[in-house]
C-alpha cells in the first residue's frame, strides 16, 4: 500500500510539473500583456517611445502562441529583455512615500515561479526597482491629474484588424486600466481574471461587429458609467430604429413615461403608464439580461438608466410587445423609427430654471441655471425657509458661486487622487478642495438636495459641494457613480473608449465610485407613480420640508 501511495504521489507531482510547464494559449497571451505593458511603463528606454511598442508586441505575439513549454516562453522573454539593453541603477526608485496608496497595484505575477524562471524574475524585478522617473512618453498628466494618453497610434484603417492588432487592442486597454485607472480596485472581479476570459473574443470574433461588441463588452468590465466605448457597429447591433416612446425601467419591467412625438405615439396606441413585459414573444427580464453585459455602469440604477435609451432599439420596422394595461394583457405593436422620421417633431418643454413652491419653498432646476444666473436667482432666494436643488441633471459650473450663498465659511468637499508618476500603479493624495467662503449673510434655512441615477459626474461633485451647507437634507436614489474627469484612451481604428481618470473622495476618504452620493432620506419611484405621473421624490422633499418650516 505504501508504495501504492508514493507511486500515485510521484504521478501526482509529475502531472502538476506538466501542467506547470505547458500553458493554454490564452493563459500564454496573457503573459505577454503584462510583460509588454510592465515594459511599456516602466522600463526606461521603452517608457521614452525609443521603440515602436505597438510593433514589438505584434511580432512577439506569434512566438509567444508557437511556444510549448514554460522553458521556451522564458528564454522568449530573456532575449527579449536582453535585447533592451543595461539600466543604470535609480536610486530615486527606493523612496516611496509612506501615504502611497498601493490598493491598486499587483505585482505578484513578477515573482510566479509557475510562470517565469529565476533569470527572468531577476530581469523583470531589476527594472522595476530601477524604472523611469520621468519624461515618459506615452503618459501625461495635464494640471487636473486625469492622465492623457495622446502617443498611442490610432492605426485608423482598421476597422477590422488582424488577431495580432485585436489583441493589441486589448493588451492596450488592459494595461491603461490596470496601471492608470483609480478604481481598479472596486472593478468587482480580478482583473487577471477578465484578461483570461476576453482574450478568446479578441482572438475569434465571428466579423467586425462581434469584434466590436468585444471591445464594449470589455469596456464593461470595468464597471465604470463613465466607461463606453461607440461605432456605427455597435449601432447595427442595438439597431438603428426607435421606438416612439420614452421609458423606464422597473423591476425588469419597461413603464412608458413620456413621448417624443405625442402624434406617433397615439398612432401606435401607446399609453403613457403602460407597463411593457415582453418583446417579440420573449420575456423582458431575458431580455434585459441578454443586453446587460454590453451595458457599462457602476451600479444596477445607472445600467437600467442606460438600458432605457437602447432596450426597443431594432433594425426591422415594428416590434411586438405585451403590456399591462389598466388591470389587462394586451398584446399589440409598434413602429420603430429612424432618428431623421422623428428629429423635425421630437416635444419639446421649457423647463423653469426657478420657481416657488407652497410654504415659502423655493426650487431650482441645476440643469437649466446657468453661471450668470446665479446671483440675482439665489439673492432671490435667500427669503425662502428652505430651498429644493434638483440635481437630477446634469448642472453647468455653478456650485462654486451656490455654495457662497450657502456656508458661513470656506469648507473643504473633497479630495483627488492622482496617478503617481514615478511609479506606475500607485496613487497619491492630492491636497483637499474648498467651497464656500466667509459669508455671515449665508442662508439659514433648509436646503435639499435631489438626486438619482441620472446624477453623474459634475453632478455628482457638485452634491458633494452644496453638502457642505450646515442645514442640508439628500433625498432620491442611488446616483451613477462616476464622479471625477474622463481620459480618453485611443485604441487602433481611430475608435476611443473612456474611463474615469480622476479619483474623487469626501475629505474623510469616503469613496464615491460605484457607490454614489447616498441620501439621507431613499426615495425610488414606483410604477404606480409613473402612471400617476407624480414626481415622487419632489413630493416627499416637499413632505419632509413643510412640517419644520411651519414649526419655526
Amino acid at each position: 500500500m505504501q508504495k501504492i501511495a508514493l507511486l500515485l504521489l510521484i504521478f501526482t507531482i509529475h502531472i502538476s510539473c506538466f501542467s506547470q510547464q505547458n500553458m493554454d494559449e490564452a493563459q500564454k497571451l496573457a503573459t505577454l500583456c503584462k510583460v509588454w505593458g510592465f515594459l511599456k511603463y516602466h522600463h526606461p528606454k521603452v517608457a521614452k517611445g525609443q521603440y515602436d511598442w505597438d510593433k514589438e508586441l505584434v511580432k512577439k505575439i506569434p512566438y509567444i502562441k508557437s511556444a510549448s513549454t514554460k522553458n521556451e516562453i522564458n528564454k522568449i522573454y530573456f532575449e527579449w529583455l536582453k535585447s533592451l539593453g543595461k539600466i543604470s541603477e535609480c536610486k530615486k526608485c527606493k523612496n516611496i512615500d509612506s501615504a502611497a496608496l498601493t490598493y491598486n497595484l499587483n505585482h505578484g505575477w513578477l515573482t510566479d515561479t509557475s510562470i517565469f524562471v529565476d533569470d527572468v524574475i531577476a530581469k523583470l524585478n531589476y527594472i522595476k526597482d530601477n524604472r523611469i522617473q520621468k519624461q515618459h512618453y506615452y503618459i501625461k498628466y495635464p494640471q487636473m491629474p486625469s492622465p492623457l494618453f495622446s502617443k498611442e497610434k490610432l492605426y485608423n484603417e482598421m476597422v477590422f484588424p488582424n488577431e495580432e492588432y485585436r489583441l493589441l487592442c486589448l493588451f492596450r486597454y488592459w494595461n491603461i486600466i490596470n496601471y492608470f485607472f483609480p478604481y481598479k480596485y472596486v472593478i468587482g472581479e480580478d482583473w487577471n481574471n477578465i484578461l483570461l476570459e476576453m482574450i478568446p473574443k479578441f482572438q475569434f470574433p465571428k466579423d467586425t461587429v462581434d469584434y466590436h461588441l468585444a471591445i464594449l463588452e470589455m469596456t464593461t468590465k470595468v464597471n465604470d458609467s463613465h466607461a463606453s466605448f461607440k461605432s456605427k457597429y455597435i449601432q447595427q447591433y442595438f439597431g438603428e430604429k426607435y421606438p416612439p416612446f420614452i421609458y423606464t425601467i422597473i423591476d425588469n419591467k419597461a413603464i412608458v413615461k413620456g413621448f417624443l412625438n405625442d402624434s406617433i405615439a397615439e398612432e401606435n396606441d401607446i399609453q403613457h403608464g403602460d407597463v411593457i413585459i415582453a418583446l417579440n414573444n420573449k420575456n423582458l427580464a431575458e431580455v434585459i439580461n441578454e443586453k446587460k453585459k454590453y451595458i457599462g455602469a457602476s451600479n444596477e440604477a445607472t445600467k437600467n438608466r442606460n438600458l432605457s435609451v437602447c432596450l426597443f432599439n431594432g433594425s426591422s420596422d415594428s416590434c411586438n410587445i405585451t403590456i399591462e394595461r389598466e388591470g389587462q394583457i394586451l398584446s399589440k405593436s409598434f413602429r420603430l423609427y429612424s432618428f431623421s422620421e422623428i428629429k423635425d417633431h421630437l416635444n419639446t418643454t421649457k423647463e423653469d430654471v426657478c420657481k416657488e413652491l407652497p410654504d415659502s419653498i423655493g426650487y431650482i432646476n441645476m440643469g437649466v441655471l446657468t453661471i450668470k444666473q446665479v446671483d440675482s436667482i439665489m439673492k432671490i432666494m435667500m427669503n425662502k425657509k428652505a430651498i429644493i436643488f434638483d440635481i437630477r441633471n446634469y448642472p453647468n459650473f455653478t456650485l462654486y458661486q451656490i455654495s457662497y450663498y450657502l456656508n458661513k465659511e470656506k469648507r473643504a468637499f473633497v479630495k483627488f487622487t492622482k496617478p503617481d508618476f514615478s511609479y506606475p500603479g500607485i496613487f497619491k493624495w492630492e491636497s483637499e478642495s474648498y467651497c464656500g467662503s466667509n459669508n455671515p449673510n449665508y442662508f439659514k434655512g433648509k436646503v435639499v438636495l435631489l438626486f438619482n441615477e441620472n446624477t453623474q459626474s459634475r453632478a455628482e461633485f457638485t452634491c458633494m459641494a452644496l453638502q457642505t451647507a450646515p442645514n442640508v437634507k439628500c433625498i432620491g436614489s442611488q446616483t451613477s457613480g462616476a464622479d471625477g474627469n474622463v481620459s480618453n484612451i485611443p485604441l487602433p481604428g481611430g475608435y476611443y473608449v473612456r474611463m474615469t481618470g480622476l479619483g474623487v473622495f469626501y475629505p474623510d476618504g469616503r469613496e464615491t465610485q460605484r457607490i454614489g452620493i447616498v441620501p439621507d432620506i431613499e426615495v425610488n419611484p414606483t410604477i404606480e407613480g409613473i402612471k400617476n405621473k407624480k414626481d415622487e421624490v419632489l413630493e416627499r422633499a416637499i413632505e419632509y420640508i413643510i412640517p419644520i418650516v411651519n414649526l419655526k
